[in-house]
């Protein structure tokens, strides 16, 4: 159990009996004659990151998209707090708690940082914009992410790298999600800046969300995730505990140097069965 008065933390072993926010059973996607993903499994409690790690093409991507309502899947169940759903397009996701936070990051630069987290999605007091309000929830959101943003009212043109993918996390917060999904979110951000929103997936994780992190990075990925699942030619080829896990077996898997059987541990985590030869 964890400490009285704290937020689960990384690497805390959770006693009681839990629920996934995010569960994928046999998911699958094809684009005409390509099977994308195939058969794919994944859960995600409330209170955990999990990585998705794979080469080039792996389809980390296309399960993100899956997740989000880009991509109708074609077979597999996915559930949402327990309940099954099938989205129809991105709204359908929103709705049922799952945000998204692509590498496109979708800012609008002429626009000041508390535009930017409610755009279309604006508050309204009567005919007018609840800008006092709005500027109020900016300033809630971007503290529980512990932000390095001195005010809301900031132009987004002017802020860095880091602190746009902050923006762009913070605005996730909107909706009251349950899923919270970020792709490749520190790529190209300096080590600084890298280091900057590490700390924003902790303080969702800290807010209890479920987080799906999609990284190229697998240092990042140690250094934030709980879990890692490797997508191999999308098939699911290991999920392994971050804190037990050597960097080593997690290359292996993303290469196919060896094959791993995931199979569900009994205390709600997963791991690797591996298979040599």
């Amino acid at each position: 159990m964890t400490p009285a008065g704290r937020a689960p933390q990384r690497g805390d072993v959770m006693e009681h009996e839990e629920s996934p926010l995010l569960r994928l059973s046999k998911l699958t996607k094809r684009f005409g004659a390509v099977e994308a993903v195939i058969d794919f499994d994944m859960e995600v409690f409330p209170h955990e990151v999990v990585a998705l790690v794979g080469d080039n093409a792996a389809g980390k991507s296309t399960v993100a998209h899956m997740i989000a309502g880009d991509y109708r899947p074609d077979g597999g169940v996915m559930e949402i707090d327990g309940k099954p759903v099938q989205f129809q397009h991105t709204q359908d996701a929103y709705r049922a708690g799952v945000a998204t936070v692509f590498q496109t990051l979708a800012l609008a630069d002429n626009l000041d940082v508390t535009a930017n987290i409610f755009l279309g999605r604006e508050m309204r007091g009567g005919r007018l914009l609840a800008e006092e309000r709005m500027e109020q929830l900016a300033r809630d959101y971007l503290g529980r992410l512990n932000a390095k943003i001195v005010s809301p009212r900031t132009p987004v043109a002017e802020l860095s790298a880091g602190q746009r993918q902050c923006v762009a996390i913070a605005r996730t917060l909107v909706g009251d999600p349950k899923v919270i999904v970020l792709d490749e979110p520190t790529a190209s951000l300096s080590v600084s800046q890298t280091a900057e929103v590490l700390n924003y997936i902790t303080g969702l994780r800290e807010l209890g969300l479920a987080v799906v992190l999609i990284s190229h990075s697998l240092t990042d990925v140690m250094a934030v995730a709980d879990r890692i699942e490797v997508v191999r030619h999308g098939r699911n080829n290991g999920s392994f505990d971050t804190s037990e896990v050597k960097y080593e077996d997690v290359l292996s898997a993303i290469t196919g140097a060896t094959r791993w059987t995931r199979t569900p541990r009994p205390n709600r985590q997963s791991h690797g069965t591996v298979r040599r030869g």
